[in-house]
């Protein structure tokens, strides 16, 4: 029996575009400063990309494109812009005590009675979807 092929089925992220989130691993990972005080680098998502697993953060995982010049840029130079982190180097920051937390699903009553599915942090219990 063959291998099934995961790689062009998108999965669900338990991320969404505009969480707060804190980068856990890479160049801008948690760190100790001199008061022994753990010092996080947080930032929005500003966009999802589920087939690859992985989310663009704002002003995290700067890189340096170079450009040549062109009509709608005649300077041409080297622009900095975000790339992409995978999704598992990030952890969505509790609303509540401002620390990484992990995310669980629950059913609450919502409008006319209907059950709503939503995102709750894990540390604090606070419902993260409105």
């Amino acid at each position: 029996m063959a291998a099934k092929k995961t790689a062009n089925k998108p999965s669900k992220l338990h991320i969404k575009k505009g969480d707060t989130v804190i980068i856990m691993r890479g160049k801008e990972a948690p760190y100790f400063d001199e008061n022994g005080k753990k010092v996080y680098t947080k930032g929005r998502v500003i966009k999802v990309f589920p087939k690859e697993q992985r989310v663009l953060v704002e002003g995290c995982n700067m890189v340096k494109k170079h450009s040549r010049p062109t009509q709608a840029n005649p300077q041409g130079g080297i622009i900095e812009k975000e790339a992409p982190i995978h999704v598992s180097n990030v952890m969505i920051e509790d609303p509540k005590t401002k620390e990484p937390t992990r995310i669980g699903y629950k059913f609450i009553e919502g409008k006319n009675g209907e059950k709503k599915k939503v995102r709750y942090a894990k540390k604090s219990g606070e419902i993260l979807d409105k």
